[in-house]
């Protein structure tokens, strides 16, 4: 593909996080999550139709049975003869709490890959940590959080009560929580949105250094296809919950269930990942809305030129946002 076609599927990855992105923000602090949720997912599925892809959604919605709409194995895009064949991981509403409760951080996000393939991750979980650049190649999921903490304190030369670490607020983490805190670190709780504090760990004005803990599998490959782009590192160990979700995790193709990922095993190829803010965030502002039309704040990563884009774009529409051009 060429540079200069390279560079348009940038951009239509961010109108496709932006058309999400402007429906859903609708929906914000209305406290209804299944709508946000929909019409994020309404809006995307449109978008995704003016694309020139051969797109094959295998980080989705859900299974066909479950999600009639971004499920696994849905193709999106045009699919003409010259088009480029690509692998999608989505999210239209990272966050779908968030949003629906008007509190930070909720964001529509997207992830392409060509000539290569994301982790095939059902509904599971998934053990993880996410580090900047400054941490890259020296955490490991079968150490320690302690031990994890000082290597990346090393390596970023500073002490480990310099670091600032995101974990999910969730009872599974209270021992989690316990042993950063011992260990002299700064905690983050959130309540959701861990691809959010995940790509945090890669921008220096966040504060973050460290994403831990056990979250969402598809979100730790949304996470791992963002830290290809910015030079960040993760690793992590899929936790089912049941022998169900182990046989489901087979069925999709993952042969040893236990395996240490790598970043390169969650997330490969030459991808192209990009997320637009839907309410106001550590690292990009929530949908603004104007006289005729709105605002958006997105970001765009490549991971083959290590590129990122912050863009802000104007929106003109008439009538209800989500089905104006975008």
């Amino acid at each position: 593909m060429s540079n200069a076609r390279e560079r348009n599927l940038a951009l239509d990855v961010v109108r496709v996080c932006e058309a999400a992105a402007l429906s859903s923000a609708r929906t914000t602090g209305r406290g209804d999550l299944a709508y946000a949720d929909d019409i994020a997912v309404d809006s995307m599925r449109r978008a995704f139709a003016t694309l020139d892809i051969c797109g094959t959604v295998v980080v989705g919605e859900g299974e066909p049975s479950e999600a009639p709409k971004l499920y696994v194995g849905e193709r999106v895009g045009r699919w003409q003869p010259r088009d480029p064949e690509v692998e999608i991981a989505l999210d239209p509403l990272e966050g779908t709490r968030l949003c629906a409760r008007g509190m930070p951080n909720a964001i529509s996000v997207l992830a392409l890959t060509q000539g290569g393939e994301f982790l095939r991750a059902v509904d599971s979980y998934m053990d993880k940590i996410a580090v900047g650049p400054g941490g890259r190649g020296v955490i490991d999921i079968t150490k320690s959080a302690t031990e994890n903490l000082h290597a990346v304190a090393d390596a970023k030369g500073v002490y480990v009560e310099d670091l600032c670490v995101v974990i999910l607020d969730r009872p599974r983490h209270e021992a989690l929580i316990r042993e950063v805190r011992e260990a002299g670190a700064r905690i983050r709780l959130i309540t959701d949105g861990d691809v959010a504090a995940a790509i945090s760990t890669c921008i220096e004005e966040t504060g973050v250094d460290m994403l831990v803990g056990v979250g969402g599998s598809a979100e730790g490959v949304l996470a791992a296809a963002a830290m290809r782009c910015a030079g960040g590192d993760m690793v992590g160990r899929l936790k089912p919950r049941n022998q169900q979700e182990i046989q489901r995790l087979v069925d999709s193709g993952i042969k040893d269930v236990d395996k240490v990922l790598t970043l390169n095993d969650l997330a490969s190829g030459d991808v192209v990942f990009s997320a637009t803010g839907i309410t106001d965030g550590d690292f990009l502002k929530g949908v603004r809305w104007r006289r005729g039309g709105a605002v958006t704040h997105s970001v765009v990563m490549r991971s083959r030129t290590m590129t990122i884009r912050f863009i802000q774009t104007q929106h003109r529409f008439d009538g209800r946002p989500e089905f104006g051009e975008l």
